[in-house]
């Protein structure tokens, strides 16, 4: 009998080179060692320097894992952290964002008016030009050869719920980066997102704007129940849970046919419905 053979998970990722922007913390440190340990070399890309030696220390045994201290916002930084990967591991060639911001389910009619222009601007400028400035200072190395480019998008990226009309609106805007990129950047970069959903374990902080720079999701106690209540499969998902989706339609070896396309890793989110939901969002807020 002939058939497929079984593909090691050490091998998955073997001989790529990822830049993670984003991976200190939640779905992005996740991420980053998921990929070495899927065979990639990785270039760990945040803003706290001490969360980026506790990844280092804990990748340690496995592919090469460099960290680069910086803004995702800041072009100079960004530029460093492609530069560390071409000068340590010669190329790049596969790049996986995953910073974000929230607001924490703000509606338009919770808006001050007064704030919104600021609000607007630190949101968009997070969640969807730190995306931009990675992809365009990747670029060089990324058309050097064939590549990969994954996105994080959010169910809000989909349907009116999984955070407020500002949160929703970039994911919405993040979600026409993937369209857009996977055009312009075929044949030689693949372009896909992942849209997780409600996840545990992260650290996504509120707004600066909002004086909420400083408080995270996870911080509100029933968030783990509402998130398992409002998913058909009726599980809360932790941050590891989205990693495969990731490693995936970043292998060369398992997904060099797949452009432009998201991974729902929600639970069954999108077949729950939004009556539902927009009740227990509605719950969560009182």
């Amino acid at each position: 009998m002939t058939g497929l053979q079984p593909i090691p998970t050490a091998s998955l990722l073997d001989g790529q080179v990822a830049l993670i922007v984003g991976a200190t913390s939640g779905i992005g440190r996740a991420v980053a060692l998921g990929f070495v340990r899927a065979g990639a070399s990785v270039v760990a890309f945040g803003r706290d320097p001490d969360k980026l030696a506790a990844l280092q220390n804990e990748a340690t045994t496995d592919a090469p894992l460099l960290t680069v201290c910086g803004s995702a916002t800041e072009v100079t930084d960004v530029q460093r952290a492609v530069e560390c990967a071409r000068d340590s591991f010669g190329k790049l060639d596969t790049l996986v964002c995953t910073v974000g911001v929230f607001d924490y389910y703000r509606t338009i009619l919770d808006l001050d008016e007064r704030l919104l222009p600021e609000a607007f601007s630190e949101i968009f400028t997070t969640n969807v030009l730190s995306y931009l400035l990675a992809v365009r200072c990747a670029i060089p190395l990324l058309l050097r050869q064939p590549s990969a480019i994954v996105l994080t998008l959010s169910t809000a990226a989909f349907y009116p719920e999984g955070g407020g009309i500002l949160y929703g609106a970039a994911k919405f805007a993040t979600r026409g980066l993937v369209t857009h990129l996977a055009y312009q950047l075929a044949p030689r970069v693949r372009v896909n997102g992942v849209a997780p959903g409600g996840t545990v374990g992260t650290s996504l902080r509120g707004l600066q704007t909002f004086g909420e720079g400083q408080t995270q999701v996870d911080e509100r106690p029933e968030r783990a129940e509402r998130i398992r209540r409002s998913v058909p499969l009726l599980v809360t998902p932790e941050t590891s849970d989205h990693v495969w989706a990731y490693v995936y339609l970043a292998s060369h070896m398992c997904s060099r046919v797949v452009t432009g396309t998201v991974i729902h890793t929600d639970g069954g989110r999108g077949v729950a419905g939004t009556v539902k939901i927009a009740h227990l969002a509605e719950e969560e807020m009182r």
